[in-house]
């Protein structure tokens, strides 16, 4: 069974998903297309999730430490994984996750695009090979904003995060 819970943050409403005890989704999304059933914000782990979003919005976290499971093959999964320890702050290219993997980068672009656990699972801290910045399923102008603030916050300590402006 699926439970959901939803979250305004800084950079938009984002609906949480669970299995009743791990993080399964966190997806950009809006009120006008809410998930079934009813939200509910007591189910693990939301209370933990809320709190630790609250604290990055907040500049003052910059590893999460979620219970979190993919429901994916086994290359995305891996790849996954590999976006989880991009440090805090920092970028990569997608060339170089895919060499940590044993893979192209043009597999791991379209699998980042599918991370199901946004901004928990940082794939918004992967860059083109020339430090462009492209792909991101909740739209650049998010990766853009997310990527300034862990920025500001590693160069000049905690810092709330400004409301992005649609």
């Amino acid at each position: 069974m699926k439970y959901y819970c939803l979250y305004e943050s800084p950079v938009g409403l984002l609906r949480l998903v669970s299995n009743g005890s791990e993080l399964i989704g966190v997806h950009f999304g809006d009120r006008n297309h809410p998930e079934p059933p009813a939200a509910d914000p007591t189910m693990n782990p939301f209370p933990e999730t809320v709190e630790q979003l609250d604290k990055y919005f907040a500049g003052r976290l910059q590893q999460f430490d979620l219970p979190i499971i993919f429901l994916g093959t086994p290359f995305q999964i891996r790849t996954w994984n590999e976006l989880r320890k991009i440090p805090f702050g920092e970028t990569i290219s997608y060339k170089a996750q895919a060499e940590k993997i044993g893979s192209v980068a043009r597999a791991v672009g379209l699998v980042n695009g599918q991370n199901p656990v946004s901004i928990i699972v940082p794939c918004h801290r992967v860059i083109g090979v020339n430090g462009r910045l492209v792909g991101y399923g909740g739209g650049i102008e998010r990766k853009r904003a997310l990527l300034q603030f862990e920025a500001t916050v590693r160069d000049f300590g905690p810092t709330p995060f400004s409301r992005l402006v649609a």
